[in-house]
């Protein structure tokens, strides 16, 4: 069985104390749980001071974002070895804010995952359509063109890369797929990668559902059989919010 996974994106919120006070939170309500992988990714300021707060405990940390590149004159970026050095087990790479306020690209997405795993970075790879994508029917289409795209070269160990779909749609707006939108594109997901991979890494990859995840969805999104976990946005800056999550999705595959 896979083990669930879920992992709090604080975006760019919070200042230091804040970081801390939450990360602290966090692990006096969550930090035990051996059953369900979790992650927290703060802003880059506060990497170190957050690892800190969660060097006792059973979750791990991860960044928002890298470079492509391992070092040299790219003012404003972040290598992998940094955050590495920051104390990082993942990376989050090709959030849709950064595809389509950044206009990162697949090709770009691509160039990164590799960097990230070349260094010794778990990657947590995101896809997802837009309104418009999914009003016009090409949810697959889309789908299909990201993970090609971001995946060209890259051999997916199950253990070191999650995907995480993500429609543009439901990200901060309070609307969510329903369980049942979501668990079809986590399905098509993973037959995507049987057809490119094998069964074998199919079966064990793990593939999360964000989008205006909170506690009273979690569940509901959780029981669906190839949704394997959730990547929070706003509902993991409360760590009540991000323990009710953990515990929905723990209770979910007991």
């Amino acid at each position: 069985m896979r083990t669930p996974f879920v992992v709090g994106n604080w975006k760019m919120n919070l200042d230091l104390a804040g970081a801390e006070e939450l990360a602290r939170g966090i692990v006096a309500k969550t930090g035990a749980i051996l059953t369900v992988t979790q992650a927290v990714c703060p802003p880059f300021p506060y990497l170190r001071a957050v690892h800190d707060q969660l060097v006792d405990s059973k979750i791990q940390l991860g960044a928002q974002n890298v470079c492509f590149e391992s070092k040299g004159a790219f003012t404003g970026e972040v290598s992998p070895a940094m955050a590495l050095d920051c104390g990082c087990s993942w990376t989050i790479i090709g959030h849709s804010e950064r595809r389509l306020i950044l206009g990162e690209t697949d090709a770009l997405v691509n160039k990164k995952v590799k960097a990230a795993l070349a260094a010794g970075l778990k990657v947590i790879l995101c896809i997802g359509e837009t309104l418009q994508q999914r009003q016009a029917h090409q949810t697959e289409q889309v789908i299909d063109a990201q993970l090609q795209g971001s995946l060209d070269g890259v051999e997916v160990d199950p253990l070191k890369l999650v995907l995480a779909y993500e429609p543009v749609w439901a990200i901060g707006t309070g609307v969510v797929a329903t369980p049942a939108q979501a668990e079809a594109v986590h399905m098509h997901i993973r037959r995507w990668i049987i057809t490119r991979y094998s069964a074998g890494v199919a079966d064990q990859l793990r593939i999360q559902y964000g989008g205006s995840v909170n506690p009273g969805n979690a569940t509901s999104l959780m029981v669906q059989p190839n949704v394997d976990g959730l990547l929070v946005g706003g509902a993991s800056l409360k760590a009540d919010d991000f323990a009710a999550i953990v515990a929905a999705a723990q209770a979910a595959r007991a």
